[in-house]
């Protein structure tokens, strides 16, 4: 293995100059700094991070927790992170946690053992208090990235579910409809109850009837795809909606795919809108009509955020970012 003093022999500087050089501290002359980084290239150098850490009691690591990788909305955020994290000199170490909160603990477990400088997480359910609170207990900064959990004061950055709910029925309700469904995610989650609180509230408004029928609870993942989709079709054919609002992207592929297993058309029979956009990339036509976040700025300024508290730089407060949502009209809702 190259050690620092091996450089040293080959620059021809000091062990102490070189470490300087590597961790930026302290004057280095640029004529030395060229030849002690010329000798670390010719070496294949790679710093020992765990001596580092042990040096400065700071890994530059963070960690990004999200609940499901495959949900385009968070490849995005992830990628806003990981772009923000690397501009700032740290490395980034993802956790998938499959909206699992057994998951979840075993991840917040090992990076409080690897020694993390912090988290930006997406809780997976209201009972990630727990988790939130063992990483203050190690006095780990945390943000809180897209869902809130009751009792945990820190800093957040999430989107506006009411808004953004609220636009996506409007339209549907100018183009006519009267019968308008929900598959939301499970109402230990944050952003589903405010979506559904939502929905309850914009339907009142304009008047129109809220029926439990048309209220279906199915995981952000829709691991329960079958059962939903044997409650609705299993209404008298006059009482099925004549719009459906999915909480997420990959609930409403699902709807659009079960919907058409069964020959029923999108939008000509039924509408189908949701929450967050997909990558064009999706094989889906019509293509979607969205409430789309700013995907990765939750993940490029959440890290920021967390930097600012890593290093010290943050207010005394804690802050809240609402980052705003935007209605896009696509094929997939029709007037009736």
């Amino acid at each position: 293995m190259v050690t620092i003093y091996d450089i040293s022999k080959l620059a021809e500087v000091s062990p102490m100059t070189v470490s300087r050089v590597i961790n930026q501290s302290g004057k280095v002359s640029e004529a030395t700094r060229a030849k002690v980084e010329k000798a670390i290239e010719e070496l294949n150098y790679i710093p020992n991070a765990s001596a580092r850490y042990l040096t400065a009691k700071k890994s530059k690591i963070l960690s990004l927790i999200i609940t499901d990788i495959n949900n385009p909305f968070f490849t995005k955020v992830a990628r806003g992170a990981e772009d923000k994290a690397k501009q700032l000199g740290y490395r980034l170490m993802l956790c998938n946690s499959d909206e699992d909160i057994h998951k979840e603990s075993d991840y917040i477990n090992m990076l409080i053992s690897t020694g993390v400088d912090g988290v930006l997480i997406t809780p997976s359910e209201d009972k990630s208090k727990k988790n939130l609170r063992t990483l203050t207990k190690y006095k780990i900064p945390f943000i809180l990235l897209d869902r809130k959990v009751e009792g945990i004061a820190s800093d957040e950055i999430h989107g506006d579910s009411q808004e953004g709910t609220r636009k996506v029925l409007q339209h549907l309700i100018e183009l006519g409809h009267e019968k308008i469904a929900i598959i939301n995610g499970p109402l230990d989650v944050s952003t589903a109850r405010e979506r559904q609180d939502t929905y309850i509230e914009t339907l009142q408004t304009h008047g129109l009837p809220v029926k439990d029928d048309l209220i279906f609870q199915s995981h952000y993942k829709n691991k329960n795809k079958d059962e939903v989709f044997s409650k609705l079709l299993s209404l008298d054919k006059d009482e099925w909606p004549t719009a459906i609002f999915a909480a997420n992207n990959i609930i409403a592929i699902n709807t659009i795919k079960e919907l058409r297993k069964r020959s029923i058309r999108v939008p000509e029979d039924i509408s189908v809108v949701c929450f967050d956009d997909l990558d064009p990339a999706y094989d889906l036509d019509p293509f979607l009509t969205v409430v789309s976040q700013p995907a990765y700025q939750f993940g490029y300024t959440g890290i920021q955020m967390l930097i600012d508290r890593v290093e010290k730089n943050a207010p005394s407060e804690f802050r809240k970012i609402v980052l705003p949502s935007e209605l896009i009209v696509r094929r997939s809702s029709a007037s009736i």
